[in-house]
């Protein structure tokens, strides 16, 4: 498995995906096609958190008056399904390893990643 969860709409999803060749694998814009309950799980599956695929950014907190502080794993699993915005992204994943977000140490663990295979 070898999949991209994107929003189209997002600058920085674009420029790091332009970034690498991504021939072979699935691109998912997650505003068109959301992600289903065995994504989320095989991303916790690797990450054993919700809480790190979860976007404390995203506008729904504000609109939906969420506390993330007091959200547990369950809240976050549920949240990650109810809205797209709720993703941390991108999301780059295979079998075994994600890469979730736009931080300086995920871009260059992806970009080790892409030059290793």
């Amino acid at each position: 498995m070898k999949k991209v969860f994107y929003l189209n709409s997002c600058e920085t999803c674009r420029k790091i995906i332009a970034k690498f060749d991504l021939r072979g694998w699935e691109m998912r814009e997650i505003k068109k096609e959301p992600i289903t309950k065995e994504e989320v799980e095989a991303m916790h599956k690797i990450t054993n958190s919700y809480e790190d695929i979860f976007s404390k950014k995203s506008t729904q907190i504000k609109l939906r008056e969420i506390d993330p502080k007091t959200l547990t794993e369950d809240d976050y699993k549920e949240l990650l399904l109810d809205h797209y915005t709720f993703l941390k992204r991108p999301v780059f994943l295979t079998d075994n390893e994600i890469f979730v977000g736009n931080d300086k140490k995920n871009i260059d663990n992806l970009r080790a990643f892409f030059n290793g295979n």
